[in-house]
């Protein structure tokens, strides 16, 4: 007499599959869709804690799955390890949010000078959403941002501001900082667009010429341009940036101040969303202030 042996199915396995696979896309999904389609950060984190909850049912699920099949043979491991596989992109993105939230301080706005931060040109403002209400930056938020981030102080370089005001727009281009508005920045920012020449017509020598027409002379300069520069209380430049994993925004403020001979710069970076930056405003800063002396080799000073 033949016995015929039927391996049982584990259900968890292949729920586990389904979940995981639904993590997977959605993780994906949100990412792709904050970054390229417009998705707000609000909601692109809404859908990204769904993705981790998912993950982690997941786990709790090709766990049952694969001792099934370990104790009474049950089909399923395939499905298991599927189910791992597309859980990764969630749970890695999970670990790395709570970690970063973990080790870094409570803070949503970060500044190089704690005493008298540069003021915004424009206020950012951004529907919040679901997230929790931000409250104004008190002196105790400077007090703990100096005590977890002594090493975040501004700049003094050696010259006038009209040559460090080059480099700072430079390196704010080449670190993804986009300039949307300017103070006492005679010249316009490298991103604003130039206006067309009209096409010569016939019978007129040089249309729309300008009547002043800016020559290279050696320093110091006399010209229409250093003497606006020096006349204003400095150059304050406010930009938008992204983070580079996630691509959330933030909001970002340059200061340029001119005294004896030598000018200061000071950056203050703030998230545009939720009261916690994950410790992205200070890698903001410190990034671009360490491109900023690499440009400036052998003009910086103490």
């Amino acid at each position: 007499m033949k016995i015929r042996f039927d391996r049982p199915v584990s259900t968890a396995a292949r729920l586990s599959r389904r979940c995981g696979i639904f993590s997977g896309l959605l993780t994906v999904a949100a990412l792709l869709g904050h970054r390229l389609a417009g998705l707000s950060a609000p909601n692109m984190a809404i859908l990204l804690v769904t993705a981790v909850v998912a993950a982690g049912l997941t786990l709790v699920l090709a766990t049952a799955g694969l001792r099934s099949l370990w104790v009474t043979g049950a089909r399923g491991g395939i499905d298991c390890l599927v189910a791992l596989v597309f859980a990764v992109p969630a749970l890695v993105c999970g670990s790395f949010v709570a970690e970063r939230y973990i080790l870094f301080p409570k803070l949503y706005d970060v500044s190089t000078d704690i005493s008298s931060a540069p003021e915004w040109l424009v206020t950012p403002a951004a529907d919040q959403g679901w997230l929790p209400a931000r409250k104004p930056v008190t002196a105790q938020d400077r007090e703990l941002q100096t005590e977890a981030y002594p090493e975040l102080t501004g700049r003094r370089y050696d010259g006038a501001i009209d040559r460090v005001l080059d480099a700072v727009k430079k390196v704010a281009r080449l670190q993804g900082i986009h300039i949307v508005k300017s103070q006492g920045d005679a010249a316009p920012a490298d991103d604003t667009p130039r206006a067309p020449m009209r096409p010569k017509q016939n019978g007129e020598a040089v249309p729309d010429a300008p009547e002043l027409v800016a020559v290279p002379t050696p320093r110091p300069f006399d010209d229409d341009v250093a003497q606006l520069i020096r006349r204003a209380d400095g150059v304050v430049l406010q930009g938008e940036a992204r983070s580079l994993v996630l691509g959330l925004r933030f909001d970002v403020v340059i200061r340029l101040h001119e005294e004896a001979e030598t000018t200061l710069v000071d950056i203050r970076v703030a998230s545009r969303y939720g009261p916690h930056d994950l410790g992205f405003s200070k890698t903001i800063a410190e990034d671009y202030l360490k491109a900023l002396d690499a440009e400036l080799l052998g003009i910086a000073g103490s």
